[in-house]
């Protein structure tokens, strides 16, 4: 029983070692290693067969009319004795030409004579021989059952009549006899090839599993389908490119977020449809994180990390969020700092202002508390009645006036444009302009704080389209960076630690949205012009 077991357990683990994948590829191998010298033997063995059939055919014939013209057969050939008195003549024949067997045979197919006794009275299968037409003739007939190669000649008479056939035949040799007689060295090399095929096979198979970390075909199969489960399952967006920058992987998130179809992977990343910006990001070669990238229709935060195999980098992965509702709510997050910083700037001012009207009511000096008031109070209205002659669209006006204070604080001057007019919007309209309009004039403000004229101009038309125009005071923006400055997170300011960027690529963004566009130049005196263009909604009725 126990020897039993054993047997069993062996068995089981030659058929797991042939289950593997090196063990099936090496099967396969020995198959078309076994294969190959089958055809190569084939292939010697229908040329051996070719060879003794063309050259043995001529041999017998040239026997058989040896036999024909001997004085004593042309003489004896239809003697009642003839099987006697010609026997010497049909076993020399045998003798000397190695035939297997020669017979006389007369016109009706008896055998007359014969090297073979027994098959004397007998009647001769002829095959396809035209020799009782009087011509010689070889080939294939089947004499007692054996495949055999014959050739026939006439014994003809003065007038050309077929007094008797000459048969002399021989046994095909066996497929062994044939590849011997190719040579020894055919045989040596038939099997010297199986040997080192063999050997191959099974060093290739070895190989084949080291590559492969011992995993089995199925094992592979389902890594894969779990990769591509995965890749295509997962939020973020997952690009692969390799060091000759071609797409190897990409999943569905990416080609939602980049616009891309499937047949992008294979494709060099230049060839594709892709933000310049985007493109750019992809083909370098550096370990980033969290990279800003607005596309017309997005905000993307990029990941990109080295691909390395066996030490070498073979590409790089670059994984993207979509992060354009988390760039709105930080728009809206400034938005309402925007407003928290002008209350500040606001209770500061109100609390100056205070002090200075409890200081002349203290001093009894109620005629210029008086006056002193009706002053705050006719600027606070100037600059109200400034914004809203010219802006019907209450929140839109309400952020201009509180950026105008907040501007005040830092030592910057915002004048609306007199030739400025803006309808009322719609909510969903309004909430974009305040998006736009909010973050260009955040930035004017702060590359023109400390400049020498520290002013910001804005213009509002919707005669057609509706334009935002910022002008700064600022440096201005180098040609270089205008494309980049919507795109890339970053700030044509230097002095700011990690730059702003965010804002500018949602106004961006948001003009892209609604069909329009975004672009910067720069001014006479040197400062930057924001110029901003969605096409119009209809206004509301206020």
């Amino acid at each position: 029983m126990r020897t039993q077991r054993k047997y069993c357990s062996l068995w089981s683990s030659v058929v797991r070692s042939w289950r593997s994948l090196a063990g099936q590829f090496l099967l396969f191998q020995l198959v078309v290693v076994a294969v190959v010298l089958t055809t190569v033997a084939a292939v010697s063995v229908t040329q051996s067969t070719k060879e003794f059939r063309d050259v043995r055919g001529q041999r017998m014939i040239a026997v058989a009319e040896n036999v024909a013209s001997t004085p004593l057969v042309r003489d004896r050939y239809a003697d009642p004795f003839a099987a006697q008195l010609l026997a010497p003549d049909v076993d020399r024949a045998v003798n000397l030409s190695g035939a297997s067997l020669a017979e006389i045979i007369d016109p009706a197919g008896t055998v007359r004579a014969s090297s073979d006794p027994l098959r004397i009275g007998a009647t001769a299968q002829l095959g396809d021989s035209n020799v009782t037409a009087g011509r010689a003739w070889f080939g294939d007939v089947d004499i007692d059952g054996m495949h055999s190669l014959v050739g026939h000649v006439p014994l003809l008479s003065t007038n050309g009549d077929v007094l008797a056939i000459i048969a002399v035949s021989e046994d095909y040799p066996s497929v062994w006899e044939l590849l011997s007689g190719a040579g020894e060295r055919l045989i040596l090399y038939l099997g010297l090839g199986a040997a080192l095929g063999m050997i191959g096979s099974w060093l290739l198979s070895r190989r084949i599993k080291r590559q492969t970390r011992g995993l089995e075909i199925a094992e592979i199969a389902s890594l894969a389908d779990h990769r591509e489960a995965l890749l295509h399952s997962i939020q973020e967006g997952v690009v692969a490119v390799n060091n000759e920058g071609e797409i190897t992987v990409l999943n569905d998130s990416a080609q939602d977020l980049l616009g891309l179809a499937p047949d992008a992977v294979g494709r060099h990343v230049d060839d594709v449809a892709i933000d310049s910006a985007v493109r750019e990001f992809l083909l370098s070669g550096e370990d980033v994180r969290d990279v800003v990238i607005a596309t017309p229709t997005r905000v993307l935060a990029l990941n990109r990390r080295a691909a390395t195999s066996k030490g070498q980098q073979i590409g790089t992965v670059t994984t993207m969020r979509d992060s354009t509702e988390l760039a709105s709510m930080q728009s809206q997050l400034s938005s309402h700092k925007s407003v928290t910083d002008t209350l500040r700037a606001q209770t500061h001012e109100f609390a100056n202002q205070l002090h200075t009207i409890s200081g002349l009511a203290q001093l009894g000096e109620f005629e210029a508390v008086t006056e002193f008031v009706g002053t705050l109070t006719r600027r606070r209205a100037a600059i109200s009645d400034a914004v809203t002659q010219s802006i019907s669209d209450p929140a839109v006006a309400s952020l201009l006036i509180a950026k105008t204070s907040l501007a005040a604080e830092s030592g910057v001057a915002l004048y609306l444009a007199p030739e400025s007019h803006l309808s009322a919007l719609e909510p969903a309209m309004a909430t974009d302009v305040i998006t736009v309009l909010g973050n260009l004039i955040d930035n004017a403000v702060d590359v023109s704080e400390g400049s020498a004229a520290a002013q910001v101009s804005v213009a509002i038309s919707d005669d057609d389209d509706l334009v935002i125009t910022v002008e700064d005071s600022g440096t201005g923006v180098p040609e270089a960076m205008r494309e980049s400055i919507f795109s890339r997170g970053v700030t044509s300011k230097t002095d700011v630690p990690g730059g702003r960027g965010i804002g500018l690529a949602l106004v961006r963004l948001v003009s892209a949205q609604h069909g329009g566009d975004a672009a910067v130049s720069d001014t006479t005196t040197g400062g930057a012009v924001f110029t901003v263009r969605l096409p119009r909604i209809g206004a509301v009725d206020v």
